[in-house]
């Protein structure tokens, strides 16, 4: 008794695992068995998960445009011997031996300023120089100076980048998202195709397995007279056409298999046995809930915002670059040379400097005005074509959400129609037995049942087709009535 309470906890934990391998090595998987295993182990995901990462990288290296850097710098040792030209005061040149050791450290500070563009930095140096011919050292330094830069009307990158940077990164976090809801969608037309493929087998196997008993039971009849030839041959060649079926099911569930496994990156032989999925009989989709979660969660719907975005800024940039152009920088501290480190820092000298460059084009032939205007006209094109990506978007999910609730409608039918055929296909085999319908009319039923099944497969993957593709483009999840998230 122990021993069966065992197995019955094992054979548990097995289902609950998602699959379990029957004494065949078989392993049985569900549609969201299928999607999870892809989503898992597929190249799709493991690319995107690439992607993911390099995008989260490059808002990091944006992130730390914004905080305070600080460097250290140096020359150590500055190392020299040879010689060097000097002139003299009659215009000759005599080279002069040199020999020395010239070493430098800076420490640097700065912090971009986002609202103006400017910088706020920092700096302490420290020089010491050896003359080893004259055997003298001296000493050069800025014990600290701090100053300011500030460009003059030119463009400011902190200020647009902070714009459309932060757009760049929710756009790749929802990027992700929709890469995980096309492995779905991609993974969901590999499962029905093996799917049919199974599904056409076993009707294969049963319709060959039945036009053989109806092929003895006619060898018999014909026999004693009461078959014709005709009818005969007939169930002969459906008996060969079911034999060919057969071989044509088990040939495509090979390639459906391979292609599937290939693609979950299942790393097994083991062999796949599908299970139907059933219709979601109480979801609701309405298509102006599709439509407002797809605006705010795709990353087209945030490619719409960025794409104007990144059209003003050029226009700003164009801007920047033409007429005058200025950076003025002050900078105050103090500075002083000694024999020795500590007389550096000994009562420094002032040191000042105040610098305004400027730029003014005299003569451009009109080309500033060419660059603005050009990035004028880019702005209204980008504006048009942001107008017109919209309109598509929104056309592209209102025909899937009527496309999915037809596709719910009908599915019902579908599965009626695939119980009626069944039915008259057994009616109609058992009258044929009994001698009181023609061969023509089994016929004709055996077609009917096997559209009938295959109608119904075929229904179930556009149904599910579609509502991974509704997913898919409003990453909202309509079972569970909340936001997709990974």
């Amino acid at each position: 008794m122990n021993n069966r309470y065992l197995l019955i906890f094992v054979f548990m934990l097995m289902a609950s695992a998602g699959f379990c391998k029957t004494p065949g090595d078989t392993i049985r998987l569900t549609l969201p068995e299928v999607i999870e295993l892809a989503r898992k182990n597929s190249i799709a995901a493991k690319q995107a998960i690439s992607e993911k990462e390099t995008k989260y990288w490059q808002w990091r290296t944006f992130k730390s445009n914004y905080q305070p850097q600080l460097s250290l710098s140096g020359n150590l040792p500055g190392y020299s011997k040879t010689s060097s030209p000097i002139m003299q005061p009659n215009g000759s040149i005599i080279f002069q031996q040199i020999h020395n050791d010239n070493s430098s450290l800076t420490m640097d500070f700065s912090q971009s300023i986002t609202a103006t563009g400017g910088t706020v930095y920092g700096t302490t140096e420290l020089q010491r120089f050896s003359d080893f011919d004259r055997n003298t050292v001296l000493y050069n330094g800025v014990p600290y100076a701090v100053g300011y830069s500030q460009p003059l009307f030119q463009y400011n990158s902190l200020k647009w980048d902070k714009k459309i940077e932060p757009l760049k990164y929710k756009e790749s976090t929802q990027a992700f998202i929709e890469a995980q809801e096309q492995i779905a969608v991609t993974v969901e037309g590999y499962f029905f195709d093996l799917l049919l493929a199974q599904v056409s087998l076993r009707v294969a196997e049963t319709n060959l397995t039945n036009t053989e008993r109806i092929l003895r039971i006619a060898n018999t009849r014909f026999e004693l007279g009461k078959t014709t030839k005709n009818e005969l041959l007939q169930l002969q060649l459906e008996l060969l056409n079911a034999r060919k079926s057969v071989g044509v099911a088990k040939r495509d569930i090979e390639i459906a298999t391979l292609t599937l496994r290939s693609y979950m990156g299942l790393d097994t032989d083991s062999q796949l046995a599908l299970i139907v999925p059933q219709t979601i009989s109480r979801m609701e989709v309405d298509a102006e809930k599709v439509l407002s979660e797809a605006f705010a969660n795709r990353s087209d719907a945030i490619a719409f915002v960025r794409k104007l975005a990144e059209a003003k800024r050029d226009v700003a940039k164009a801007k920047g670059q033409s007429g005058l152009t200025a950076t003025l920088t002050a900078n105050l501290g103090f500075s002083n040379s000694a024999r020795n480190i500590g007389g550096v820092y000994r009562s420094p000298q002032n040191q000042q400097l105040l610098q305004l460059q400027f730029a003014i084009p005299l003569l451009d032939w009109g080309r500033s005005k060419s660059r603005t205007k050009t990035a004028l006209a880019n702005e209204q094109f980008t504006e048009y074509a942001v107008e017109q990506d919209k309109q598509t978007f929104r056309q592209e999910i209102l025909t899937q959400v009527t496309l999915f609730n037809m596709l719910k409608e009908q599915i019902s039918l579908t599965a009626e129609a695939d119980s009626i055929a069944g039915e008259k296909y057994h009616i109609a085999r058992e009258r044929y037995v009994l001698g009181n319908l023609s061969i023509t009319d089994l016929s004709i039923a055996f077609q009917e049942n096997d559209r009938a099944k295959r109608d119904y497969v075929n229904a179930l993957r556009d149904f599910w087709g579609a509502y991974y593709q509704l997913r898919y483009l409003s990453l909202y999840d309509f079972e569970k009535k909340q936001k997709i998230t990974y």
